[in-house]
This record gives C-alpha cells, structure tokens and sequence, in this order.
C-alpha cells in the first residue's frame, strides 16, 4: 500500500549550510567511514580465519563488526556524498530504506551489547561453568534473538510512519531520515506516533543501558575475588565495553527517550552513534587485546609470506 502523501523526495538540510565547513566535515567523514570499514571487515576476516580466536566473545565481536559495516555504511555514504556534492535530495523511498536499516542494524547492536555483556560476566563470574553456558548454540541462539529483536523494533518504526500522510513541506532539518524530524512534516496528529516511537526506542535505549550498567556493577564487584592479573585483565575488557556502551546508549536515550520534539544539538548527538561509535568499536575492542592484536599480526605476516612466494 503505497503512502497517502505528495511528497515523493525530502531535502536534507545536513550538519551545516557554510561550503567551507562542508569541505572540512567531508574530509572528516570520508576518513571516519575508511577507518570505520577497514577496522570491522579486519575483524570480521581475523576471528573467521584465526584458528585461535575460538571463544564465544569473539564470535559476537565479530557479529558487532558486521553490524558496524552495514549500519555504517547505510548512512555515511549518503551524508558524505551530500556534503561533496551538496545535492541534499533523498526520495522518499531510498529515506524509508534508510530509515528502516538504521533502525535494524541499531537496534540489533543494543541487543548484542547486552549479550556481550552477559558473555563477560559469565566468563569473568563463572568461569569454571563458562564453556558449558555458553555453549555454541546458545550463542548462535542469542546472535539470532539479537537480530530478530532489531528486526521488530524497525519494522514497528517502520509502520508507525510510512502510512502517515506527509503533505509538505519535505526539508529535514537533520543529516539522516530518522523518527523525528520525519514526525514534524506529517500533517496529522502525531501525539500517539510520539509515544509509541519513545515506547519503541527510547524504553528500549533505556532499560538496556540500566541492565548493561547492573551487569557490569556486578563483574566489577565481583573481581575483588580475582588475582591482581586477572583483575586488571577484566578491568581492561570491562573497561572498553563500556566506553562503547556510553558513547552508543547516552545519545542514543537523549534522542528517543523524550518526548517528539527536536532541538538544535539533536544531529551534534546523532553523529556519536551513527559515525563515531561504528569507527571506536574496532579500536576500543583490538587496541588492547593482546589476543586479537596477535592473531591481526599472525594473519598478516601470512598473507604477505604467500604473497611473496
């Protein structure tokens, strides 16, 4: 069923209007989005090809930097292209595909977030039990309810709004199509749309972010009862999980957790979990684990003895 609307494109007003600033900000982007495709797909071929990267935390990293990919790359290339090119149009179908992607891709990434955090806190709490927990096809089991809950949470998105008649005008005042600025150019009522869209996303942003932070309450308390090495070796793990959790869950609840009003720092906010968070995810998860580190070196020390030869 196709929407009751006159609108068939939007215009994107984007981060900002001034070609200097544009120029700065897409040699910025592009950077970002190079680095944020290199370091997840590097991760995604080191824990598939790496023999010893067999755990179930690096199964779900590697599941991270997939979604990264793709969740990345749904948004930065339209922003980047935009900013080079100035052309600021989107058609309304290309803003709905956009829209529902992010939201899929997001919102599976909340919920892997907080399945990574139950993996550490087995591992950390329970590590005698560990292996038999987290069996393979109990990960492989939360890998799916991660997806299938993403996926639900874009198509109520989704459907809240593409059936709604947008009548003009068709400026956005954001980079991205998202709930709501896309809420301020419907011509109907949109006080119920507003709830359901803080029911769906904000609630969710909320209650899990206060379960990751119980979680981690709870690892962190428990290592009083590690050795110093293992302390400090899950303090570091624990350590960059949850600057990821902060950098992704306190804009993503500043955003969604609110009533359906916008306001000026809104695409400031957006740009940490659309753009920064995807490139952070391989830095913050590699840099500091000697394992990956190793097995990155052990892949490509191979690749460039082959290619020798």
């Amino acid at each position: 069923m196709e929407p009751r609307n006159n609108v068939t494109y939007f215009v994107l007003m984007g981060l900002t209007q001034n070609p200097k600033e544009q120029k700065v900000l897409f040699v910025m982007f592009l950077l970002v989005y190079i680095l944020t495709m290199v370091g997840n797909m590097l991760i995604v071929v080191t824990i598939t090809v790496s023999k010893t990267l067999d755990s179930p935390m690096y199964f779900f990293l590697a599941s991270l930097s997939f979604m990264d990919v793709i969740y990345s790359s749904s948004i930065s290339p339209k922003l980047i292209s935009n900013l080079l090119f100035g052309e600021n149009t989107i058609s309304f179908k290309f803003c709905m595909a956009q829209l529902f992607t992010g939201h899929f891709f997001g919102g599976s990434e909340v919920f892997l977030l907080l399945v990574m955090a139950y993996d550490r806190y087995v591992a950390i709490c329970k590590p005698l039990h560990y292996l038999v927990i987290m069996r393979q096809w109990v990960c492989v089991v939360l890998l799916v309810v991660s997806w299938v809950g993403g996926f639900l949470h874009s198509v109520i998105q989704l459907s809240t709004i593409y059936g709604l008649p947008f009548c003009g005008p068709n400026v956005i005042d954001h980079f991205i199509c998202d709930m709501y600025p896309l809420l301020r150019l419907i011509c109907s009522d949109t006080y119920v749309i507003g709830l359901l869209v803080v029911a769906n996303g904000g609630l969710i942003c909320t209650i899990v972010f206060l379960l990751l932070l119980i979680s981690y309450g709870v690892i962190l308390y428990s290592l009083k009862n590690l050795s110093q090495e293992g302390r400090w070796k899950a303090l570091q793990t624990c350590g960059s999980h949850i600057t990821v959790v902060v950098f992704f869950f306190v804009p993503c609840i500043f955003m969604y957790a609110r009533p359906a009003e916008t306001f000026p720092i809104d695409k400031s906010l957006s740009v940490f979990y659309t753009v920064i968070t995807p490139m952070l995810n391989p830095l913050i998860y590699t840099l500091r684990n000697s394992e990956m580190t190793n097995a990155m070196k052990k892949l490509w020390r191979g690749k460039v003895i082959s290619g020798s030869k």
